[in-house]
């Protein structure tokens, strides 16, 4: 899961970033409602944190300019405010979910969790094609009673690789969902962990293969088929 996390107070922004790797989400964070919108404007996130008092465009007018371009993505908002009136016109502008500062990590966690069922997202402790099991939690692919142990690169490959089996993935979602939307990465980048893959799909002796789709993207295939 892909998390924006939009806060202009630098610290608590990237306390935010760390509760949701320590859940094993990638995250984004920016630190003023203009940019913000414009992450947003991407459609690539499960779930918006975003602060209400922010510089330059305030979380408000973000999530009501998101909801305005069909961008539905869920958003939690956060704000020092507990009034019932401030809570109100927040729900009303199209935010999903309101949270007043201090909260817990644990509080936080679950907020975020609830919002990404919304969405339609079940959370797994595997995902499965034809041979192949990749754990979720420990990294760990396998075949039967074998198992490797994948890095973090290619286990984010390998899940969007899995989420979609029947389609290609181009290598510019690749990149975007990977290395992150300002990444330096160029395609050579993926190619690098395609052929790792390839090499843990080898040793497993797996039927699983991963088909190139010249200067497109990459599908998983099944020997024979």
């Amino acid at each position: 899961m892909r998390v924006l996390i939009v806060e202009d107070e630098v610290r608590l922004a990237d306390a935010l970033a760390q509760i949701m790797e320590e859940q094993k989400y990638m995250t984004d964070t920016v630190y003023n409602g203009s940019d913000g919108l414009d992450y947003a404007l991407s459609n690539l996130y499960d779930v918006i944190i975003l602060d209400v008092m922010l510089p330059k465009m305030n979380g408000f007018d973000v999530v009501r300019e998101l909801r305005k371009q069909k961008i539905t993505t869920p958003v939690l908002l956060l704000t020092a405010k507990d009034s019932i009136p401030d809570k109100v016109s927040g729900l009303d502008c199209g935010a999903d979910d309101y949270m007043t500062k201090p909260f817990s990590p644990e509080e936080l966690s679950a907020r975020v969790r609830a919002l990404s069922r919304r969405q339609g997202e079940v959370i797994l402790d595997e995902m499965t094609f034809e041979d192949l099991t990749l754990n979720l939690s420990t990294y760990n692919l396998s075949k039967g009673l074998k198992s490797v142990h994948l890095s973090y690169k290619e286990f984010e490959v390998l899940k969007i690789l899995m989420s979609c089996p029947n389609n290609v993935i181009l290598k510019e979602d690749l990149i975007v969902k990977v290395w992150g939307i300002d990444s330096e990465a160029e395609d050579n980048n993926v190619e690098a962990y395609i052929s790792f893959l390839r090499k843990k799909f080898f040793f497993l002796s797996s039927r699983v293969g991963i088909t190139t789709q010249r200067k497109v993207g990459y599908r998983l295939e099944v020997d024979g088929q």
